[in-house]
Order: structure tokens, then sequence, then C-alpha cells
């Protein structure tokens, strides 16, 4: 049996014996958004009958596994009502050296070499919430991906199916936060 103490961004093991140990998982963290939390009208789309400032959310990871090469980030909602979930944001190829991106990264400031692609608004920038109104709480699913190669293998203009395949096909890890929206 063991006891888990959060700290900060560092999460400590009581193991059996007593000692404590830093457990090294991958993990994603915002000071913009929080776990199960409602995001602030901030992250909401301009458009589609919202009119938010449509900000990406600031994002930081931590502890990428050994033979990381890139990352990619993406946010997807599945409660959105269209058979197939949402997709907000694709961004493949972050270089390995970068650990988070600011918030308004996904309008036009990501680091160098980062490739987007069309996400379901039909543009390749962040696309903040928009859930239909009265249709209830959504989750939002920011996820980043440790991956193998500088590059994935997916030619420029693939959609968001095919990204979403091969980063699940290809990935050392992934670590989601997920947040919540509503109108």
């Amino acid at each position: 049996m063991s006891d888990k103490l959060v700290l900060g961004y560092a999460q400590l093991q009581m193991t059996n014996e007593g000692v404590l140990m830093q457990s090294n998982k991958f993990s994603l963290t915002s000071p913009d958004i929080q776990e199960g939390h409602f995001m602030a009208k901030t992250f909401e789309f301009n458009g589609f009958g919202c009119d938010g400032p449509n900000l990406s959310p600031a994002l930081h990871w931590h502890h990428a596994p050994a033979g990381t090469q890139s990352f990619a980030v993406t946010v997807y909602d599945p409660d959105a009502p269209t058979g197939s979930g949402f997709w907000h944001w694709l961004v493949l190829d972050i270089p390995a050296d970068v650990n988070a991106l600011a918030r308004g990264a996904g309008n036009g400031a990501l680091p160098a070499g980062c490739r987007s692609f069309n996400n379901d608004y039909g543009i390749k920038e962040f696309g903040g919430a928009c859930p239909p109104e009265g249709h209830g709480m959504h989750r939002y699913q920011f996820t980043v991906w440790a991956l193998p190669t500088v590059a994935l293998g997916v030619p420029d203009g693939a959609s968001a199916a095919v990204v979403g395949f091969m980063l699940n096909a290809s990935a050392l890890a992934k670590a989601t936060l997920t947040a919540t929206y509503a109108r």
C-alpha cells in the first residue's frame, strides 16, 4: 500500500518503508485551466455563435520519457454532438527542447518548426470552446504527446482523424488535462 502527496508540480510517493520517492510521470499542467474545472470565457471561440477572445491556454509539460524527439498538442471535445467529437487544435513537430506553450500561442505564436493542422472549425489556429447553447457540460481534453521522431509521418493537409490515429500509433507517452465548458 502506498500514499501519495502532491506538492506543486512534483508528485511524491510514500513507499511501505516510509521513504519518499519522486514520481517522474509525464504530466501536463496549466496556470489557466485546471483538471475537471470550468474554463474562463477567455478560451471561448469567436465565431459559430460564440464571442470569446479565442486564446489558447498556457500549457506546461514535465518529465518527458527517454527517447522523446518531439511533442504534439491536441485539444478534443468528445461531447460534441457530431457522432465523432470535435477537434479544436492539432499541433505537431514541437521541438523536444520545448516544454511549454504560452497563453495565446495557438494564435500564431508557436515555436519554429511546428506544423498545425485544420481543426473542425476549418482553421489551423487554436479554436476555443463553443458548445451548443443548452447542450450541457462539455469536456475539453488538452493532450501533450511525447513522440520518438522529430517529425510525425503525416502529410501536410492530413485530416484530424489521420493525425489522431498516427499520434496514438506512435506516442511514447501522453498526458491529458481535461477542462469543462458550457453555454
